[in-house]
């Protein structure tokens, strides 16, 4: 499979943590595809959410605006919203120029994200 031709959001569920695996590039036309996710991760009401955007290559105002507003839905129902990284360039340039940086929960490993979560 090459990751970086190819735009997928993949779910998957662990006995603690609901886990999205996004790759490729997440603009208007694929912005649907984290909604789904974010509607599904709400839906089984795990006690965390980890996003791996490790394979993101390119997100614009969609992808931040849909990021914040799954932030938004854990923080009200007190469930833990990390981002795995490390990120891309590009990612990480939209996070900082938009100032939200600091509003997200960023590890650079698997481990580390499994230490913030509590376990998966």
């Amino acid at each position: 499979m090459r990751w970086e031709s190819e735009t997928f959001v993949q779910v998957r569920r662990h006995s603690r943590v609901f886990e999205v695996v996004v790759r490729g590039e997440i603009d208007y036309d694929e912005s649907d595809l984290l909604g789904a996710a974010w509607d599904e991760a709400d839906e089984c009401d795990m006690p965390a959410t980890v996003v791996d955007l490790t394979g993101l290559t390119f997100g614009d105002s969609q992808l931040l605006r849909s990021l914040l507003d799954a932030r938004r839905r854990h923080q009200a129902t007190g469930r833990v919203f990390v981002l795995l990284g490390p990120l891309q360039e590009s990612v990480t340039r939209l996070l900082t120029i938009s100032g939200t940086l600091e509003h997200f929960t960023l590890t650079n490993s698997r481990a580390e994200a499994v230490r913030t979560t509590g376990g998966w």
